[in-house]
């Protein structure tokens, strides 16, 4: 089993990554919650934490193995922890993501089953079944967690440059709170930019999925 897997981050889709290694490129699928911030560290070495599992049907001797990647271990212990319920295989649950998993699972735990409901392919009989074998179960999930996966404004330590990056994009129209988020990304996906003009424009491309 093919548990992580190191390169660069060579393309990234909607539905799948590939990752360069030794001359090999490596079709990873991923969840649409993660596109975003991959697509910020297109060209990066980066680390999938990832898992096998086998598509198509025994009968028809047709068994493609596939691979699931994540840049994150507990965004990887989510989904499987969230295939386990009835009727909601992997690719089912790949289509399903388009929220981060510490959002999902704060839904899971709320019992918000109109939230669920709204998820590509689940629908209301579905979300019950999520709710009814997993609430309580994803607690840890969603502890720490806002609705993309950045760190609390609250929490984080502004530099210099990053005040300033704060100011422009106010002054350019956005919410206070939404620059603030995606600032906060930002210091987690490229901790050693610089200036304040580089920080703006990082926050963006996490902003547009660029």
């Amino acid at each position: 089993m093919i548990a992580r897997l190191t390169g660069i981050l060579a393309e990234v889709a909607q539905t799948h990554a590939i990752v360069d290694l030794d001359g090999i490129g490596y079709e990873v699928l991923v969840c649409g919650f993660a596109v975003g911030e991959l697509t910020a560290q297109r060209g990066q070495q980066v680390t999938l934490h990832t898992m096998q599992y086998l598509e198509g049907t025994s009968a028809g001797g047709n068994m493609i193995p596939r691979l699931v990647g994540f840049l994150h271990p507990e965004d990887r212990a989510f989904f499987e922890r969230f295939i386990t319920v009835k009727g909601i295989g992997v690719k089912k649950a790949l289509k399903a993501l388009v929220i981060p998993t510490g959002k999902l699972a704060a839904a899971i735990e709320a019992g918000d089953a109109k939230a669920l409901a709204r998820l590509p392919g689940v629908g209301a009989r579905a979300a019950d079944q999520i709710i009814a074998e997993l609430k309580g179960k994803v607690g840890d999930f969603a502890i720490g967690q806002t609705a993309d996966g950045a760190p609390p404004a609250a929490a984080v330590t502004w530099t210099s440059a990053q005040r300033d990056a704060l100011e422009v994009m106010i002054a350019l129209g956005e919410r206070r709170s939404d620059a603030e988020r995606w600032l906060a990304r930002a210091m987690q996906l490229s901790p050693d930019t610089a200036t304040a003009d580089e920080w703006v424009r990082l926050a963006y491309r996490i902003r547009s999925g660029m």
